[in-house]
């Protein structure tokens, strides 16, 4: 039948071919009109831009920019756009989808793309757009030194960027070849966003003079067009590539959490009544990295909501198993055998869906800590790194798995790497804490004392800092300083005692590890229940 379809201020009348807002029409060429058409008609799922072809340019052969320009053209005459994609959603390497919010009623015959004769009801899940991950444009970085003689060093550097960026599996990097021709454009950041649904944008330049090498860096937000994160780099040149390496591997250790923070926040901006896995998934992590118990339990109850609707979901099967885990060491969930292995269980998973997702691979160690099974945990670690070497919760799970075997000094190399790379990874308190206990366990009790105080500075940072450096205090005879750090350390843990510590230490094996904490917990003064 015959439809007017209605969404925000637009009326689009199928009978008279005809777009309107409010009572005034909206001039758009036929091919443009044919195209929303199709999308509202269709609004249940994604087209295809090979049916959305077939049915505007039937058998007459046309680029896909055909389709791209007339795709645009319905965005500006709706008041849509690339950035937005309130109205028609590109689904990357699939074709498009329209997600406004939409309602219909018949004239004659016709169609409707749901196949029922109506409308999809205003907030149904059939009128939100699918969940897909964040698109990453790195544009070529420019040379700027005097001579012009560092091109090559520019190319360089964009593609490691690009490379390193490409092995944190959650995100969509576009390719060097494609990027590259929006360089030089004055409106490259916009045209990234309405041509590929580019979300962020990674620009730099390199700067060479003598024996001195400066690169500046910078990620934007397309859609607030805000300026996400920026940092210079000055280094003296004594192995060029090592320090191209070096710079390199902060740069993606750094933008890698900074667009997972701004999904977070895009998430909240735009939460539904209804939201999908996607969301769901970035919610659960938002929670998970406020660190106090009631978000770990939003954050286990919001995982595990995203794998229920989605089963293949990887990202929300590993870390529900590490909100899990986390809950375990921390909060209040239980450390029993039979939720470890459901655990275990979603990493499997989780892997099966990608075996080449670093952060899987990191997760599935980290359950298999809490297991004790510190050899399996290695494996994970090293795979993880092997996988993506700016990795830096890679570096640090590798180094508990490492001081758990008593390899302290191994571990400790671990943890320094992990704190390097990890300047702006919401965990870092925890890379801190972690290498605290290492070396605590080592017998380095000054520098488990130094650790531990880095750590208690960071927002966020969990009570078990403050109980390594209770014992380490204790273990260097300071009493003095032991009363005042046990104040603190009730203060922020009321219920912490020498029985709560045994239990929440479950994964460590060793007995001589858990004495020395415990002896430590004791001479300190800390209640024994």
């Amino acid at each position: 039948m015959d439809m007017e379809w209605r969404f925000a201020d637009f009326t689009l009348d199928d009978e008279r071919r005809e777009l309107r807002r409010g009572s005034t029409p909206v001039p758009l060429e036929p091919r443009a009109l044919a195209l929303l058409t199709e999308l509202v008609e269709q609004h249940d799922r994604v087209v295809t831009k090979e049916e959305l072809l077939d049915s505007v340019w039937g058998d007459r052969f046309v680029s896909e920019s055909a389709l791209t320009t007339q795709v645009k053209a319905v965005r500006r005459a709706v008041g849509d756009s690339g950035a937005e994609q309130a109205i028609v959603k590109t689904v990357h390497g699939h074709g498009y989808r329209f997600v406004a919010p939409l309602d219909g009623s018949g004239h004659g015959s016709g169609r409707a793309g749901n196949g029922s004769g109506r409308s999809a009801p205003v907030g149904t899940p059939a009128a939100m757009p699918i969940d897909e991950n964040p698109v990453v444009a790195v544009l070529p970085f420019d040379d700027v030194s005097s001579g012009r003689g560092s091109v090559h060093l520019a190319a360089g550097l964009t593609s490691d960027v690009i490379t390193g960026l490409s092995r944190h599996r959650w995100l969509r990097v576009i390719s060097r070849a494609m990027s590259s021709g929006y360089q030089g454009l004055p409106d490259a950041v916009r045209r990234l966003s309405d041509d590929l649904g580019v979300g962020y944008v990674v620009e730099g330049n390199v700067w060479v003079e003598g024996r001195r090498l400066r690169v500046t860096v910078n990620l934007t937000e397309v859609a607030s067009g805000t300026c996400r994160w920026a940092e210079r780099y000055e280094r003296d040149i004594e192995d060029l590539f090592d320090v191209l390496d070096e710079i390199t591997d902060v740069v993606v250790a750094t933008i890698e959490p900074e667009v997972g923070f701004a999904e977070r926040q895009r998430v909240h901006r735009g939460q539904r009544a209804d939201p999908r896995a996607w969301d769901l998934f970035h919610l659960g992590v938002d929670h998970l990295f406020r660190f106090t118990a009631h978000d770990n339990l939003e954050a286990q109850r919001l995982f595990d909501r995203a794998r229920v609707i989605d089963p293949g979901f990887g990202d929300a099967q590993a870390w529900w198993a590490y909100s899990v885990v986390l809950g375990m060491t921390y909060w209040g969930t239980e450390p029993d055998g039979a939720t470890l292995d459901a655990a275990l269980a979603a990493t499997t998973v989780a892997i099966g869906s990608d075996d080449h997702d670093a952060v899987f691979h990191m997760l599935r160690g980290r359950v298999q800590l809490a297991r004790r099974d510190y050899r399996s945990a290695l494996i994970e670690n090293q795979r993880a790194i092997e996988l993506n070497p700016t990795f830096a919760a890679a570096y640090c799970g590798l180094g508990d798995s490492l001081s758990c075997e008593g390899r302290y000094d191994e571990a400790i190399e671990q943890f320094t790497r992990s704190v390097a790379l990890g300047l702006h990874d919401p965990q870092r308190w925890a890379f801190l804490s972690y290498g605290a206990l290492a070396h605590l366990l080592a017998g380095r009790y000054e520098e488990a004392v130094e650790w531990a105080d880095q750590a208690a500075v960071i927002p966020n940072c969990q009570y078990w800092a403050l109980a390594h450096r209770v014992v380490a205090l204790a273990h260097l005879g300071r009493t003095d300083d032991c009363a005042s750090a046990v104040e603190a350390l009730v203060r922020d843990c009321p219920h912490f005692t020498v029985a709560y510590a045994r239990h929440k230490l479950f994964y460590l094996k060793r007995p001589e590890q858990l004495a020395c904490y415990l002896d430590g917990l004791r001479a300190a003064g800390v209640p024994e229940r």
